[in-house]
Formats: C-alpha cells, structure tokens, sequence
C-alpha cells in the first residue's frame, strides 16, 4: 500500500462578518446567551450575491499553492458538503471547471453530515493508496447561512460560511495518514435535516410555507452521542495506527459546540492545550470546519513536523469517523 500524506491546505472565509450583537439587533437574544451556550462570538456569512463554489476554489488554489503544485497535478478532485451548488451536477464540476484540472480528472461530491470532509479526505487517501490516483484534491465547502431560518435563535446562530482544503500526495517518509475509523448509526438520522427539496419530498408552495427547506436541529440530542462516537473513532483510529492517546500531539475536532469540545477533550483526557479551538471566530462551518482549522494551525507555525494530529467529526446521518496522521 502507498502511503499518503498531506503537502499542503489552504482556506477561505467570506469578508462579511456577524456577530452575536448583529444577531440580538435581530432576534431575542444576546452575545452572553449565545457564547456561554456555543462558544462563538462571530461567524462569517456569504454575501447574497456571491456564487457559493468560489469560496472551495479560493480553499484549494491556496492549498495548491502550499503544497508547490498546480491544478495541473490533480488527478481527483473530492467535495465534501452538504447542499450542493445545484442537487444535479452538485459542487464538485464547479470546482473542477473553475480550477481547469486536468483533462478527465475525476471528481465527485461526498455527503456524509458536519464528517464529510474526514470522509472524504479518508477516501482520497485510499484511493491514492491502492493505486488509482496519484494526487487528490480533497475540499469541504459550506454556505449553511442560505439554509438557516433566520427567526429560529437556536439554530440561526450556530453557523458560518467557510471552506478549506487539503492535497494529498504519495510519500516515503515518516509522515502520512496513519489509522482511520469511519462509522454511521442511521438510528440518529432524524437529529439534523433539511427534510424537503430532495426526492423525498420535492419543492413545492406548501414545503417551502412550511419552512420545510430550513435546516432543523434536535441540539439536545446531538450532544451526548457527539462526545461518545468522536471518542470512539479516535480510540480506534489510533488503535489502528498503533498508537494511543498520549501519542497525541493535536487534536482537531468539528467545531459544532465548544461544550462538545471541552466534554470530548476530558472524555480522552487531553489538555486543553493539545485541542484546536476555533469556533469563536468562525461558528460551525460543516464540513469546512476541520480543514479550516488544520490551515489555521499550519499557517500559524503550530504544527511541527513529526507531530500526530487527530481530526475527528460527526455530523447528519449519523456519520462519525477519525483520521490520524503524523504532519
């Protein structure tokens, strides 16, 4: 098996910023509520007129540009996210035409919730490694602020638009992806959903006054597995890569809750220090969350070479799952 790691990430935010104070100037709320329930302070928002794709192609030609390669080198392009540029072709094609990758380059979306992008990067990563590409282009990309319902404090004020990305590259050295551990529990799948606008229950004038097109979270039922199923992939991915938790050098987990956070960081006994925290500034950002924070943490200098950094999500379905990778 070839082994595979990352040579470069890059991110995107949208310049338009709203804050908890924005947000209270709008609805029954206030900074204090929403900060001690979630730990965010602002988030960013696409502007109404931008074209969503652009923040994935800003997120890649960075991480293109870090990793010293060119649209040209990738011979697979994967999207995670969760509403799609259009539901057909989806996000991937618009990546892959304002990118100009290679001719006949595949590419694809990946759903798998607030995961998608541990998913994804997994999947790319095994599929360098048995052989059939030989560099991937791995994007999370999200503009949830268009599938919010503005009027409803307890979800509006969670999210934020994002992407981020990362290039994975065959490797001899030390560093690579190490261990991985995927799961799904389909018993969950009720607690986050947009429950029209698919095949299910296509669009029509009763759905949408219905506000059946708005993102719908059950918060308090999210909470207690998302602690346990991250805590489980990580013990196993790491399990896999032969290592345990005092291995450990960083650990980024989705950023949907900073109770979440600190309750998973004390389920595995990791100090506070060792986990990347970035949800103040940027909210929940789906599937762009983990690699908007690994770009955060290589851009900064804080990783090292040698070091062992866990990303670990969970999101809609239920999916959960851990990559481990030594930088």
């Amino acid at each position: 098996m070839i082994k595979v790691r990352i040579a470069g990430t890059g991110s995107y935010l949208p310049p338009t910023r709203l804050t908890n104070d924005d947000l209270a100037r709008r609805m029954d709320t206030s900074d204090e509520w929403i900060r001690t329930r979630t730990g965010i302070r602002e988030r960013r928002i696409l502007d109404a007129g931008a074209v969503p794709a652009e923040m994935g192609v800003a997120a890649a030609r960075a991480a293109l540009a870090a990793a010293g390669k060119g649209p040209a080198d990738v011979d697979l392009l994967i999207v995670a996210t969760n509403v799609p540029e259009e539901i057909i072709p989806g996000t991937a094609p618009y990546l892959a035409a304002a990118l100009k990758l290679a001719k006949d380059a595949p590419f694809f979306d990946v759903t798998a919730g607030c995961a998608g992008f541990v998913y994804a990067l997994a999947l790319g990563g095994a599929m360098i490694a048995v052989g059939l590409a030989k560099s991937a282009l791995v994007v999370g990309t999200e503009a949830l602020s268009r599938f919010v319902d503005w009027e409803d404090r307890s979800t509006c004020v969670l999210f934020g638009d994002g992407a981020g990305a990362a290039v994975l590259v065959p490797t001899e050295g030390t560093a690579g992806i190490l261990g991985v551990s995927l799961h799904g529990d389909p018993t969950k799948l009720s607690l986050l959903r947009i429950e029209a606008g698919g095949v299910r229950r296509p669009a029509t004038v009763d759905t949408v006054r219905e506000g059946l097109h708005f993102l719908r979270m059950e918060g308090e039922g999210l909470f207690r597995p998302a602690v346990t199923m991250m805590a489980r992939a990580t013990r196993e991915a790491l399990a896999r890569a032969g290592l345990t938790l005092q291995d450990i050098d960083w650990v980024i987990p989705h950023q949907a809750n900073l109770r979440i956070v600190d309750a998973l960081a004390k389920r595995l006994g990791l100090p506070p220090e060792r986990v990347v925290v970035n949800i103040d500034h940027v909210a929940n950002t789906s599937t762009a969350s983990i690699p908007i924070a690994l770009d955060e943490l290589a851009r900064t200098g804080r990783v090292e070479p040698g070091q062992v950094v866990a990303l670990t999500a969970f999101g809609a379905g239920a999916c959960y799952g851990t990559v481990i990778l030594r930088w």
